[in-house]
């Protein structure tokens, strides 16, 4: 059985269509995670209590961090025997997880990134569809 899966990918959510030959099954993953504001570089007032905000603004960070590697390993979870894999998106999310795939060992071989905007549920399988027609085709 072939599968091929193109992700549309942020750091908030995953909209994820498979192409198998049993047809084809749009799934969407929310990260649960809110708008991460970075602290850092910001000046603190410089009272007793301000090793506590950077400690803080650190726990922040690796809260957030943590939050995305769950993330990233229920996606890559998703992927496992997957022919070949698109992923497309508007930030750093999509470079990240194609680092934790190649990073995984028997996980995907064949793996293209692209940038992408934000785009509809509809957009995100005509471009995914698109892709693998030609890249069937050897276009």
């Amino acid at each position: 059985m072939s599968r091929q899966i193109g992700l549309w990918i942020d750091h908030k959510r995953v909209v994820m269509l498979t192409i198998s030959e049993q047809g084809e099954n749009l799934q969407k993953i929310e990260s649960g995670i809110k708008k991460h504001i970075h602290y850092r570089g910001a000046t603190h007032p410089h009272t007793p209590y301000s090793a506590q905000y950077q400690q803080g603004d650190d726990q922040l960070d690796r809260q957030f961090v943590e939050h995305l590697n769950k993330f990233y390993g229920s996606v890559i979870g998703l992927l496992r025997g997957a022919e070949s894999v698109l992923i497309f998106g508007p930030g750093e999310a999509k470079s990240e997880l194609k680092k934790r795939i190649a990073r995984e060992k028997n996980c995907v071989r064949n793996i293209r990134i692209e940038t992408a905007d934000k785009m509809t549920d509809r957009q995100i399988a005509a471009k995914v569809r698109k892709h693998f027609q030609e890249y069937s085709s050897g276009t």
